[in-house]
């Protein structure tokens, strides 16, 4: 299920992420639980391997990991991530992920790219989604600019980049901007893979919670260009 990314990225040098790294393979290695590791593969379609660990027992790896490591600087959050995203075991994504969500605020627009490699690097919903609300999310909030990239992104033949485009804004609220959310979900409304479809219905249906009628007119207009998965997600809350 897998999809390699395009394009090369160096990873930076950073002796925090040589600490990091030393301490989470010492960690997370032992912890393994190989029996686990098959149900966790298989029930996540054979993503990539799994060490095993439950996710209460990953996060308490995590935090003993990272306690008494100073705060990361844009190039440890970029050899922290790729470094994690070099190592089979999706546990070690899941920790990128993670620490990425922690301290995205410390990172520039320029980290854009890094996070577009491992969207498109050993793509699945369960890295993929948390990317998009929470780290790509954020760069877009602080940097507006960035709006432009996500106007490509919406449009991009990756089905995860779309993906990470229409969700992007999951977290914003009030602060959403209705004609780029209403403009990708329309773009992409003929798209047949599932993925795009439920990504188009739980973009709209999150949006409902802050404007239920903004929505409701939406799909009142345009409802015959969605797939019925689309407006069934996207109606689940606030009725027809």
């Amino acid at each position: 299920m897998g999809v390699t990314g395009t394009g090369t990225l160096e990873v930076p040098r950073s002796a925090l992420a040589d600490t990091v790294l030393e301490r989470l393979t010492a960690a997370y290695g032992p912890a393994a639980d190989p029996g686990r590791a098959v149900s966790m593969r298989a029930y996540m379609k054979d993503a990539a391997p799994f060490l095993g660990l439950t996710t209460p027992a990953r996060r308490a790896l995590s935090r003993a990991v990272v306690q008494g490591t100073p705060r990361p600087d844009e190039t440890d959050c970029t050899a922290i991530a790729l470094r994690c995203w070099q190592l089979p075991e999706r546990e070690y994504h899941y920790f990128a992920v993670d620490y990425l969500r922690r301290h995205v605020a410390r990172c520039s627009s320029a980290f854009l790219p890094v996070v577009r490699r491992l969207i498109t690097t050993v793509s699945w919903w369960d890295t993929v989604d948390l990317l998009a609300a929470h780290v790509v999310g954020a760069l877009v909030a602080a940097d507006p600019k960035l709006a432009a990239d996500m106007d490509a992104w919406s449009v991009d033949d990756d089905l995860w980049v779309a993906r990470t485009a229409l969700l992007h804004q999951l977290r914003y609220k009030e602060q959403t901007d209705t004609e780029r959310l209403f403009t990708y979900c329309l773009r992409q409304s003929g798209h047949p893979d599932f993925f795009i479809r439920k990504a188009i219905g739980w973009c709209l249906r999150e949006y409902a919670k802050t404007d239920p009628d903004a929505v409701r007119d939406f799909l009142a207009r345009e409802r015959g260009r969605f797939a019925p998965l689309s407006v069934r997600e996207a109606l689940k809350n606030i009725g027809a």
